[in-house]
């Protein structure tokens, strides 16, 4: 049997901690008796850490690390590191905002055999014009920058085998701010077998999100920066 890693990454989201925490705990029913639940959470000052610890006495499956750094994309990366060094099979990411549903899940499980990576498609997305027209200059960029065509490169619902994952994840820095895209990104330039498969995208369900637009604009410019210097590392090797 397979050892499932739930991983998600968490700040500031009091409003939805709890919630998130019971609706998706359940999907490690009938997992491998290692499958884990992990959330990272480290500089929450809503009191979201003290609901994780609280949590973690009831649901046993469920691990926090607190150890991480403060942002997105250094939690995912030490998130990916643990499920990848406790012997996950597969690790499934998503985020701890309430936007994706739990019962969307089990249709990426029953294809997991057949692909390295399952990745969600935001088709239609319910958290506002600015972060769709984001999605859509980011995956032109990278036709531009790697020649991949990828509809949603980071779409916080995805299912990836392990070993696959370990192959890409320890290029980027530990501090790297968008691990999902350049992640999806090496998947489709090294030409893993992966697919894309419609989810849902609500409406964050409570609380504020911590990325306002200069925050966007600032991430944005550096990964210009950050794509060229990757590429040039991709074209080294081979």
């Amino acid at each position: 049997m397979s050892i499932l890693y739930i991983v998600m990454p968490a700040y500031n989201e009091a409003d939805n901690i709890r919630d998130v925490v019971t609706s998706w705990y359940p999907v490690l029913d009938g997992k491998d008796e290692h499958s884990r639940f992990i959330i990272a959470d480290s500089g929450s000052t809503d009191g979201t850490h003290e609901i994780l610890l609280e949590l973690a006495k009831q649901y046993h499956k469920l691990h926090i690390l607190s150890n991480t750094g403060k942002y997105h994309g250094e939690k995912l990366i030490a998130l990916y590191d643990h499920a990848i060094s406790c012997g996950a099979d597969y690790i499934f990411q998503t985020d701890s905002d309430g936007q994706t549903k739990p019962d969307e899940f089990g249709a990426f499980w029953e294809m997991r055999e057949n692909y390295a990576g399952i990745f969600g498609y935001r088709q239609t997305r319910e958290d506002g014009y600015i972060r769709v027209f984001v999605e859509h200059v980011v995956c032109f960029l990278l036709k531009v920058y790697f020649r991949v065509q990828i509809p949603d490169a980071n779409a916080p619902f995805r299912l990836m085998k392990a070993d696959a994952l370990k192959n890409y994840l320890y290029r980027l820095p530990s501090d790297y701010n968008l691990p999902n895209i350049m992640i999806a990104t090496y998947f489709a330039y090294y030409n893993e077998k992966i697919t894309f498969k419609n989810v849902t995208f609500r409406p964050r369900q409570g609380g504020k999100n911590s990325i306002n637009l200069p925050k966007i604009i600032k991430i944005g410019w550096n990964a210009l920066w950050d794509f060229y210097r990757l590429k040039k590392e991709m074209n080294n090797e081979n």
